[in-house]
């Protein structure tokens, strides 16, 4: 049983390593891999540190996320349920941790290796943009055990996938391959294995290259579509866009486009 649960500083072994492989770009990897990175409270702790670290950084305009080993990441921590049952579910400092990852303001993409099971896929559906390696499994196996997907997988799917696949994978369980969850829409690019970490912390440099001020605006634009009804949606957008236009890039990049020179972003 793991005894890491409560804190991130129960254990000397770093849950998630951090590095920067690119200039405004943090790779961040999950490291239970003995566990297939099952998501312990500590590990969960340790992962909102280091995004709430990157969402301070000015410098920091992208997050890559992905998982150690053969899996990104396989889900709870079962001996943690088995031993305090709901209370492993419902203690409010694991909920306000996933809120706090879930609140991420920055770009986060997510480069799923292996396997997306359970809590490790609804942790991927966190993020904005998932790639996936051509031999990744995704799925919510919660029912094989008398459960469900309790951290939101119940209601990003549906809104991914639609109705019917969803209600497909939460009831039998089973799990699916990449290359049918690219054309359900689940993730947007299916990457051999050795490709996969390449790609994502390729588009991840594309967006750091952007506004670091301009790119949560953009992102928060673009989820509410899937949370808003449209007449929202579209008033949620004009609100965002507006306030863009109170930033120093945003005029910037008025300016850099008559000019026909490179805009000179500063983050604000």
């Amino acid at each position: 049983m793991s005894t890491d649960r409560d804190s991130p500083k129960t254990s000397d072994v770093q849950l998630v390593l951090a590095s920067r492989p690119a200039d405004g770009v943090v790779l961040l990897t999950l490291n239970r891999p003995d566990k297939l990175n099952a998501l312990s409270k500590a590990l969960l702790g340790e992962l909102e540190a280091h995004l709430a670290d990157a969402e301070a950084d000015p410098e920091t305009g992208c997050v890559v996320l992905t998982g150690a080993g053969r899996a990104f990441a396989a889900g709870a921590d079962i001996s943690d349920m088995l031993e305090r049952g709901v209370d492993s579910y419902a203690d409010p400092e694991r909920l306000s941790r996933w809120a706090r990852i879930e609140g991420f303001r920055k770009p986060l993409i997510a480069a799923i290796n292996g396997y997306a099971l359970g809590g490790g896929l609804e942790l991927a559906l966190l993020c904005d943009i998932l790639l996936a390696s051509d031999t990744a499994k995704l799925g919510t196996p919660e029912i094989k055990i008398g459960s469900f997907p309790g951290d939101g997988g119940t209601q990003r799917l549906p809104r991914l996938v639609g109705n019917s696949f969803a209600m497909q994978m939460v009831l039998t369980g089973e799990p699916i391959s990449a290359d049918l969850a690219e054309r359900k829409g689940l993730i947007s690019e299916v990457l051999p294995a050795d490709r996969l970490l390449e790609r994502a912390l390729e588009i991840a440099g594309q967006i750091a290259q952007r506004s670091v001020a301009i790119t949560p605006y953009a992102k928060t634009a673009v989820r509410a579509a899937a949370e808003l009804p449209l007449a929202e949606g579209l008033l949620r957008e004009r609100e965002l866009t507006i306030e863009a236009f109170e930033t120093h890039d945003r005029v910037e990049g008025l300016r850099a486009f008559a000019e026909k020179r490179p805009a000179k972003f500063k983050g604000k």
